[in-house]
Order: structure tokens, then C-alpha cells, then sequence
């Protein structure tokens, strides 16, 4: 299995000012490398950004096995963008900004950010959309107004499972799909559903996603630790199992594997 979608980190380093109130306090501490290796026991993963600094993009980039890429932060913004880019180290896969927690939801809009997503896609790397339903109409513009770009779609776009949305979320996914430069992870959709979820309340929003975009353009992410906030690892591992199960050995290994390494350029 190969994991598309987790993080590292230490706390007593690093301040992550979006871990906010006592509902982080279980995410608080050292998420290692090796503490994920063991509870993972991924064949490869991708480590991605959860602050917006170059160092920490840095440090992911030295984590070792068995991080395979890392999707960095870059302040897109910069006159420089491009320039930044290129001076990052080798393993560097895509670039990602938390636009979800942006106060403008037409953040992904400005020119100024444009010309950064611009820089990213002539770089040769991904850019990780991290949008909730405030800027998902930004979102779709932005993918349709530059093709030349490739998106992956973090967290399916996080909908409102806990309070059982469907519209106008499903058909936003439909949309996307639609176009040809965005993938989608099968991520963090335990943490979007209500405390004590069963498998049935979360399913429908991964199997509508899986039947958007197909297996080749969807790849496996467990979001961990963020993601043990709701499931230990091994159910959220286990759900993703159940929501393509009736895919064929070798359209499943695109799930848990094959998208994710086509789509960030790496090999094995």
C-alpha cells in the first residue's frame, strides 16, 4: 500500500497555530517518521505540508523512508515563486497552500496567486487543492482556467458528512471530474463525519468519488495522524478497503498505489 496523503511533526519545535483548542491536544507531540512507519507499514507514502514554511518543507524532504515525495509550501505569492521553487532539494513532488483556511474564499482567484499556480505547473510539480465548501467554486475555476497545471483534490474536498450534506457537494465532484488536469485522494473523510460514524455514513462520499474520477485518477491517503482523531489507522486503511472493493486487483493497485506515484513522478 502506498499512502498518498500523511504528516509530520513536532510541536515542541514548531507551533501550528491552526491546532487551535483542546480538539488538537491528541495531535500534540512528536509524529515522527518511524512512529508513522510503524503504525503505517506503508510500501511508500507522501509527507505533506502542514505549515506554511519552507523549513518544514525542508525537514520533510530529509525524513527518509519511507517518504518517497513531499508536497512543500512555497509562498506562491512571491515575485520570486519561481526561483523558490527551484532552490528546494530533490524529492519535492508538489506544492500546497491551506487555502482552506484563508479568510477570502476567492483566494485561489488573484492574479498574484494564479501567476505562483502558473510557476508550479512549469516547474513540473502537482499542486494539492486543500479546500472546504466556501472555496470550492474557486477551486473549479481555478482548475478549468489552467489546464496546464495538474491538481490532486485533498480530502475528496472535505463535505459535510457529520451533517449529511450531499448537494451541492456531489455535483461539484462531478464537475471536477470533468476535467482532465485533477486527481482526487480518498483522505480525511472520517475526521468531516460525526463523532461515533459507522462505515455506511461515510461510504456514499467515497464511492461517489471513486465513481466521479475512476481508479486512475484516485489515490489512497490516510491523513495520519489528523486522521486518528476519528479511526486508528488500520480502520481508516480498512474503509478505503471496503469502498473499492468491487474494483478489479489491478484497478484497486491504482487506488493504493498507481495514481499516486504517475501523478507525483515517482518511481517503483
Amino acid at each position: 500500500m502506498f499512502d498518498a496523503h500523511h504528516h509530520l511533526w513536532d510541536t515542541s519545535v514548531r507551533d501550528y497555530a491552526w491546532m487551535d483548542g483542546p480538539w488538537a491536544d491528541p495531535l500534540r507531540g512528536r509524529f515522527d517518521v518511524g512512529r508513522y512507519r510503524d503504525e503505517a507499514a506503508p510500501d511508500g507514502s507522501i509527507a505533506v505540508q502542514a505549515l506554511h514554511s519552507e523549513d518544514e518543507t525542508r525537514e520533510l524532504l530529509a525524513a527518509g523512508a519511507p517518504v518517497a515525495g513531499v508536497v512543500g509550501w512555497t509562498d506562491l505569492t512571491a515575485p520570486g515563486v519561481a526561483d523558490a521553487l527551484a532552490a528546494l532539494p530533490d524529492g519535492l513532488v508538489g506544492i500546497r497552500h491551506q487555502v482552506q483556511d484563508e479568510p477570502d474564499p476567492g483566494w485561489l482567484l488573484r492574479d498574484d496567486v494564479r501567476r505562483g499556480l502558473r510557476a508550479v505547473g512549469e516547474a513540473g510539480l502537482v499542486y494539492d487543492l486543500l479546500v472546504r465548501p466556501p472555496q470550492a467554486d474557486a477551486a473549479l475555476d481555478t482548475v478549468r482556467a489552467l489546464p496546464g497545471v495538474m491538481f490532486v483534490l485533498d480530502h475528496a474536498g472535505k463535505p459535510d458528512i457529520a451533517g449529511g450534506a450531499w448537494d451541492p457537494w456531489a455535483g461539484w465532484i462531478t464537475a471536477l471530474a470533468a476535467l482532465p488536469n485533477v486527481t482526487v485522494k480518498l483522505s480525511g473523510l472520517v475526521t468531516e463525519a460525526a463523532p461515533g460514524w459507522r462505515d455506511g455514513d461515510v461510504l456514499p462520499y467515497a464511492r461517489h468519488v471513486l465513481d466521479a474520477f475512476g481508479p486512475s485518477r484516485l489515490m489512497y491517503g490516510s491523513d495520519w495522524p489528523v486522521c486518528t482523531l476519528a479511526a486508528a489507522h488500520a480502520r481508516v486503511a480498512a474503509l478505503a478497503q471496503s469502498a473499492v472493493a468491487g474494483l478489479s486487483p489491478h484497478e484497486r493497485d491504482q487506488v493504493f498505489g498507481g495514481t499516486a506515484r504517475r501523478v507525483y513522478g515517482i518511481e517503483g
